[in-house]
């Protein structure tokens, strides 16, 4: 029987590298566990990646910075917008004054009964910390915050649609949702497969900001990954998507650390179908003491190696 084990990883269009890393690694805490470059097109943009201390599916956050290009997006409706992570209960006060001394401003605000700390990237991005108590997933301490503080990984995604109903359909008829919708004000939301964390999907009615772009472009979120687990599953949530007239999915791409198609729900957000397999993982071209201190490509890029480098910022 076909299923969505939880969620896998964020994928976000930022600004600079350098001013990524640095809000990442030097404010959020997170470990760095992979410096390659986007597969996909003919320009040269770093793929980052961050995690939590074991880089568990469900604690990745990805970004491509884009602003080296000159190429920005625009946050709206129809769109993911919202980067939702799990922190500690009782650690908000210590990540607001963290942010305050990185001068970065935060808000405390109230959502379906939980509070949750406010924020927002250099590159305009938003972010929600939300606090939860039993989390089981390790922060990373090596970024200067205690266990006590440290980022358990992905909450969830909060996405912006000009009508919920059509993405509610689509959840709870096609794409494996729990069974309740939560409501609140202009919010709904539900939790994706089988997890009992990191797979909440928060709708925000939103008719009058105009539509966000889809492509990538600096500032704008790109993609939410729900981790399929095994190959042959994977294979049959697509047939069964596709099954249900939602034909407008990819073919599988090999991302050398995972697999994956990608298909776009009705309210706009794009959703991947990730699968890390035998041969992948963070750890298949580096020793896991070693994630991230390499420049990692695939072999399809490696001859052009000098070239692509000397295309890119320099990363500190």
């Amino acid at each position: 029987m076909a299923f969505v084990a939880g969620s896998h990883h964020v994928t976000l269009s930022v600004g600079h590298a350098q001013e990524d890393v640095d809000f990442h690694v030097k404010v959020l805490g997170l470990r760095f566990i992979k410096k390659t470059v986007l597969y996909d097109g003919s320009t040269p943009v770093y793929h980052l990646y961050y995690s939590n201390a074991n880089g568990d599916p469900s604690s990745v956050i990805t970004t491509f910075p884009w602003a080296q290009h000159g190429i920005y997006g625009t946050r709206g409706t129809n769109q993911a917008r919202e980067v939702l992570l799990s922190v500690p209960t009782g650690s908000l006060e210590f990540w607001s004054k963290r942010l305050s001394d990185h001068d970065i401003d935060s808000a405390f605000v109230d959502i379906f009964g939980q509070r949750r700390l406010a924020f927002v990237h250099p590159s305009g991005i938003e972010y929600l910390f939300v606090e939860n108590e039993d989390d089981p997933r390790v922060g990373f301490t090596g970024g200067g915050v205690g266990t006590e503080h440290a980022i358990h990984g992905i909450h969830g995604v909060g996405i912006h649609v000009y009508d919920q109903d059509p993405s509610v359909d689509f959840a709870q008829n096609v794409f494996f949702a729990q069974e309740g919708v939560q409501e609140e004000g202009d919010r709904a939301r539900f939790q994706i497969g089988q997890a009992g964390f990191g797979n909440w999907v928060e709708l925000t009615g939103n008719r009058t900001d105009p539509q966000g772009t889809w492509r990538y472009g600096a500032g704008s979120y790109h993609h939410f990954a729900w981790n399929l687990r095994t190959l042959n599953n994977q294979s049959q949530v697509k047939f069964d998507i596709e099954g249900a007239g939602y034909t407008d999915i990819s073919e599988l791409k090999n991302r050398t650390y995972f697999k994956s198609h990608y298909v776009r729900m009705p309210g706009g957000a794009l959703f991947e179908l990730a699968v890390t397999h035998n041969e992948g993982g963070w750890d298949c071209d580096e020793s896991p003491e070693e994630l991230g201190s390499a420049f990692m490509l695939p072999e399809q890029f490696e001859d052009e190696r000098e070239s692509i480098l000397a295309q890119l910022e320099p990363i500190d």
